[in-house]
C-alpha cells in the first residue's frame, strides 16, 4: 500500500513540474502531401507567408524568435515559406495585403504572450503563444491554435517553444 502511494506521489510530482496546454481548431493545417496510391505521395505547392508574431511579453524580440521557429517547422513539413519575419510589424490587414502580393495561398499571423524563465531556484522556461493561419484569397481563418508550455530548469526557451509548436502544428 505504501509502495503504491509513493509511486503515485512521485508520478504526480513529475507530471506537475512540466505542463503543456493546447487549444486548437478541429481542422488541422492543409496537407502538403496527398496519397495517390500505396506507394506514391504527391506534394502540393503550398506557399505560406509568415509574419513576425506580435510580442506581448517583456522579452525583446520574442515575436521574431518564435516566428523563426515556426518557419523552420513549416519548411520541415514541406510548405514553401515566404518570410516577413525580419521586416517591420504588420497589422492583420497589412499582412493580408502583403500575402496577396506574395501570391501565397495562406498567411500565418499570431502573438507571443509569454517567453521567459520563471523566477526561482530552477528558473524553468515558460512559453505561451497563439498562431492563426488565414487563406490569402478571402482572409478566412483556416486554422488556429493557442498553447502554453513550461519545462524543467535545465530546459531552454527555444527547445520548449519548438516542442510546443510541433504539438500545435500537426
Amino acid at each position: 500500500m505504501l509502495k503504491n502511494f509513493l509511486f503515485i506521489t512521485v508520478g504526480l510530482l513529475i507530471v506537475g513540474c512540466s505542463s503543456n496546454v493546447i487549444v486548437a481548431t478541429p481542422k488541422g493545417l492543409p496537407q502538403v502531401y496527398e496519397d495517390v496510391n500505396d506507394t506514391y505521395q504527391k506534394k502540393r505547392d503550398i506557399a505560406v507567408s509568415v509574419f513576425r508574431l506580435q510580442n506581448f511579453t517583456d522579452t525583446p524580440r520574442a515575436g521574431m524568435r518564435a516566428s523563426n521557429i515556426v518557419e523552420g517547422i513549416l519548411k520541415s513539413k514541406g510548405y514553401r515559406v515566404i518570410s516577413h519575419v525580419n521586416e517591420k510589424k504588420y497589422s492583420l490587414k497589412k499582412a493580408y495585403k502583403k500575402a496577396k502580393s506574395d501570391d501565397s495561398k495562406y498567411f500565418l499571423y499570431g502573438a507571443v504572450s509569454e517567453w521567459r524563465y520563471k523566477t526561482g531556484i530552477d528558473g524553468e522556461p515558460a512559453v505561451s503563444l497563439q498562431l492563426s493561419l488565414y487563406k490569402t484569397e478571402n482572409k478566412k481563418l483556416v486554422w488556429s491554435a493557442t498553447g502554453s508550455d513550461s519545462d524543467w530548469g535545465n530546459g531552454s526557451i527555444g527547445t520548449t517553444a519548438q516542442l510546443l509548436m510541433l504539438e500545435m502544428i500537426k
